[in-house]
């Protein structure tokens, strides 16, 4: 509980057993002012691990859900369809690439005013390593069509954000691959939603990416998400046209 808000943590995971234990342990051990825990609930969608991630996350504390359909959203979706009430929903990747602490910066921007915070590695510290050029580039290149095509100032398409759960539960999420961030930043621009960024830290992650750590993992994320971006828009520009009389 934050400032009288239920905040409940999802985490997509595939095969992250050696950091997941890590990351749902600090989410855990967040306290507020009065030494009360910060998050309600953590809920980790496993994506179909081979390894020991589900385990240690039960261990941990967290929730777990198991989706065997591969892909990032896949994951988020499963954990998403398992929460019955909550005020704010924050998404963390499971590969302790995050600094959890500075969860209170994203929740103190949304409670001062917002539906959506993202968390702009661009506008924080990179570690050196801890992200590819590629992927460096790539994430440039989308968020600057996102800011372009849809007038907004965002530097990042972070997986690391909050957003408040009525907000979320209007966009229809329904990405199941590596578009999901795309898809949320996107729908949340044309709904009109207030969407925040604040910095944050990137680390070099623990064990390897399923997306930087292969050229085919890059250029498949870069595809879809500029799929997700070109869909997105034609819809728009489609209803927009249709509306007219």
């Amino acid at each position: 509980m934050y400032l009288g808000l239920h905040i409940t943590a999802i985490i997509p995971a595939l095969n992250e057993e050696q950091a997941i234990g890590l990351v749902v342990s600090d989410l855990k051990n967040l306290m507020d002012k009065s030494g009360l825990p910060v998050i309600d609930r953590i809920i980790v969608g496993d994506n179909g691990s081979t390894d020991n991630t589900a385990q240690i996350a039960k261990q941990a504390g967290a929730d777990v859900v198991y989706e065997p359909q591969k892909g990032y959203g896949s994951a988020c979706l499963a954990a998403l369809g398992q929460i019955q009430e909550t005020d704010i929903v924050l998404f963390v990747d499971g590969d302790c690439s995050i600094v959890v602490s500075q969860t209170f910066d994203l929740l103190t921007a949304i409670v001062e005013g917002g539906d959506m915070v993202i968390g702009s590695r661009v506008l924080g510290y990179i570690e050196p390593g801890a992200m590819s050029w590629p992927q460096k580039m790539g994430n440039c290149f989308v968020a600057f069509a996102i800011a372009k095509l849809w007038r907004s100032t965002l530097t990042d398409l972070g997986p690391f954000r909050v957003i408040r759960y009525p907000a979320l539960t209007n966009l229809e999420m329904q990405d199941k691959s590596y578009g999901w961030t795309v898809e949320m930043q996107a729908k949340a621009l044309q709904k009109g939603l207030l969407v925040k960024e604040v910095p944050v830290d990137c680390r070099v992650r623990i064990g390897k990416s399923k997306v930087s750590g292969t050229l085919r993992g890059v250029i498949g994320a870069a595809f879809g998400m500029l799929g997700m971006i070109i869909r997105l828009k034609f819809n728009e520009l489609k209803k927009t046209g249709l509306s007219k009389p």
